[in-house]
């Protein structure tokens, strides 16, 4: 519903609680508008709890940055280099 419907059902409900004047003999319009603006009331609590938990979750972000230089004699290409042979290898039986 959000902030829109909260703040509708609050006006509704005390419109009927407040300023109609008529009583039904099957109907409290009374007791409707006060159920009407509590809804409203549980509406908006609930929207502004929703988005303070949706702001409060943003997720932190690296970035690398990488400077480049300027080379006006053009780039060198960087050989690839041989896998590392360092480690020992697997006793064979």
């Amino acid at each position: 519903m959000g902030i829109g419907g909260g703040i509708f059902l609050l006006a509704l409900g005390a419109i009927l609680a407040f300023a109609v004047r008529t009583t039904p003999s099957w109907f409290d319009l009374q007791v409707t508008g006060w159920v009407l603006m509590l809804s409203g009331l549980t509406v908006l609590g609930l929207t502004v709890w929703f988005w303070r938990n949706r702001r409060r979750s943003h997720a932190l972000t690296l970035v690398e940055q990488t400077q480049l230089t300027h080379d006006p004699a053009g780039t060198h290409p960087v050989p690839p280099q041989p896998p590392d042979t360092d480690f020992p290898t697997a006793p064979q039986h």
